[in-house]
């Protein structure tokens, strides 16, 4: 785990007057913060900046945080007066800074006044030691504090309810768990150092192993100003609060010549967003065209004026090549797609690791089957499973199971239809953004539409977490019953909880790091999805038809998206469907399996179609 009393960071700082006026300001690209005390015990912010050291005791202060995902927070001491602006700090270990701050001041005990001799005795300098590492009671004297408070004010000091006292019992343990351990596996810990060391990285795993959670984390963790968080659609980029891969390079489609591709990165902007760049994520790298792979390598070096693979910028790419391949132009030769397969992947020198632990599923049959699909493997004990559930009845309170479709076309033709043969009035809600100009962006990095059309009896799912304790979590299906007096949709979710849903909040980011944002219900119609949409989200009630899978790893995507066996209809499953790609089996046994770090599963031979 981080130090939680020491983080690095740009800051700037502004000393004021009596009368809250700025007389002197200083800036630093480069400083350490840290939390001290002196022989006094008192708590100090100490801040190395340059060749100098400064100091401010943490008494009277007010820390805002309304920035922090962007690294950003600032702190007023009101004694000195003086104001720290923190930014360019890696999100989570900021938050965890501030956290330490506020556990510390507010468990310290009250220390006895040290006599005006012996302060000025006393030389500050001499006795100062680093903070000691939050523990749990420091806790549990915040935790006593808070209920102490709590009971003054209510008018008295009285006993507290065996319910009261199971509240501040789950509040320590939330705290103790935000503050004392992470919430990473084992393995994803792994992956954590690994990023920490500087290396290039691919992380891989199949569908539900938790790698975007894995990635949200390492975003974090990494200064904002030099990180730039992509993916290879709009729909991933904004899973993780990034932008896609092609607006960062800013250079088109990639299909002119090098010499093109190199002049559009040379833009002011462009190149400005470059020149920055010292960590690239890339999500669903298995979507990401080779060649465009390769020529964005080619560009990187060019404008980072650095000869090195991709211009010295640390890579860090996520994706399973056993999911979704790149999406190619119908007459281009199919032999070469993946980016693995170009000679850009091997200069990389990418140290893999495999997360191999399912988070969104519980069953192990059911793991072990999706298992199977994944690598191509139909066994009779495979096909009869999934065969066996093409008569299972999953309709639960009106609400139906959404059909998964291989084409995007198919899929909107079936919600278009079903709401039409609905009765009563139609509702149109127009979402609400920033900057109209960036209307098209945000259509492409969020899953809400610009315009929602919905009737009372709409098969709808929730496209936000909004009580995961309810049920009521991204791709939760349920159907609306009735309109509000205020006019939005009630919906009866499959969990028994009835909603009514109201705008939410989406932030996307533009290449050059301007976020904009989109305000509409989070709801999509819900009688059928595509399974190229459905990446992402865990369905708690699907139905599957598979005749159309027209690409390897399709058939998997779509079936790994339901919760549980039991939560699944497949209506027309075909072995000769699911398939893997020869040449991605191949990449795993030379490339994945290599690192004796990790357990893989094994890899068995491509379907014959």
């Amino acid at each position: 785990m981080a130090d939680a009393s020491t983080i690095d960071c740009a800051l700037m700082i502004e000393w004021l007057n009596k009368q809250q006026s700025v007389t002197k300001t200083g800036k630093w690209k480069s400083s350490t913060l840290s939390l001290i005390r002196n022989e006094f015990r008192e708590i100090y912010l100490q801040a190395k900046v340059s060749a100098a050291i400064l100091k401010f005791r943490l008494e009277n202060v007010n820390v805002h945080k309304k920035f922090i995902s962007e690294g950003k927070a600032t702190i007023t001491f009101h004694a000195h007066p003086a104001v720290l602006y923190i930014s360019n700090a890696p999100a989570s270990q900021l938050l965890l800074f501030l956290k330490t701050i506020f556990i510390k001041m507010s468990s310290s005990k009250s220390s006895p006044k040290v006599p005006l001799r012996e302060q000025l005795l006393s030389n500050k300098n001499r006795v100062v030691q680093e903070i000691s590492p939050i523990n749990t009671k420091d806790i549990k004297r915040v935790s006593i504090a808070k209920e102490t408070s709590a009971t003054i004010q209510a008018g008295a000091l009285k006993r507290k309810s065996v319910s009261e006292k199971q509240n501040v019992q789950g509040n320590k343990k939330l705290c103790t768990e935000l503050l004392l351990k992470e919430k990473l596996t084992a393995e994803q810990r792994e992956v954590m150092d690994a990023v920490k060391q500087g290396v290039n990285i691919f992380f891989t795993g199949s569908a539900g192993t938790g790698k975007s959670f894995l990635l949200r984390h390492i975003i974090a963790s990494l200064p904002p100003d030099r990180t730039v968080a992509t993916a290879s659609t709009g729909a991933a980029a904004c899973l993780i609060s990034g932008t896609t891969l092609h607006a960062f390079a800013g250079m088109g489609s990639g299909e002119g010549t090098l010499q093109r591709c190199i002049e559009l990165a040379r833009r002011p902007q462009v190149i400005s967003n470059w020149k920055r760049c010292k960590h690239l994520i890339i999500d669903e790298i298995s979507m990401v065209d080779g060649k465009y792979f390769e020529k964005l390598e080619k560009v990187a070096r060019i404008v980072k004026g650095v000869d090195k693979p991709f211009g010295g910028i640390q890579l860090i790419v996520c994706g399973d090549f056993l999911q979704l391949p790149p999406v190619v132009p119908r007459n281009t030769p199919q032999t070469q797609k993946f980016c693995f397969q170009f000679h850009v992947w091997r200069i990389c020198n990418f140290q893999v690791h495999q997360l191999v632990k399912v988070h969104r599923q519980s069953d192990n049959h059911f793991i072990n089957i999706l298992n199977n699909i994944r690598i191509g493997n139909v066994t009779k004990e495979v096909t009869d499973s999934l065969m066996s559930t093409a008569s299972r009845p999953l309709s639960s309170q009106d609400i139906v199971a959404t059909k998964l479709c291989s084409h995007n076309q198919e899929a909107s033709r079936i919600n278009t239809f079903e709401l039409d043969k609905l009765e009563g009035a139609e509702r149109r809600f127009v979402a609400e953004d920033s900057n109209t100009a960036a209307s098209k962006m945000l259509d492409d990095q969020t899953p809400v539409d610009s315009i929602l059309v919905l009737k009372t009896g709409a098969q709808v799912m929730l496209l936000k977490n909004i009580n995961i304790a309810k049920g009521l979590v991204n791709g939760a299906r349920g159907v609306i019953t009735t309109f509000s007096k205020d006019g939005f949709p009630v919906v009866r979710f499959i969990s028994g909880v009835d909603l009514t849903v109201r705008r939410e909040t989406w932030i996307a980011k533009s290449a050059s790091g301007s976020l904009f944002n989109r305000k509409q219900l989070p709801l999509k119609l819900a009688w059928a999805f595509s399974i190229h949409k459905s990446q992402g989200l865990t369905l708690d009630c699907v139905e599957i038809s598979l005749s159309k899978v027209f690409e390897a790893g399709q058939a998997y995507v779509a079936l790994s998206r339901a919760k549980s066996l039991e939560s699944l209809r497949i209506v027309d499953f075909d072995p000769k469907q699911v398939w893997a790609d020869a040449e991605v089996l191949k990449f795993y046994r030379r490339e994945v399996q290599r690192s004796s770090a990790n357990t893989y599963i094994a890899l068995g031979a491509a379907k014959s179609r």
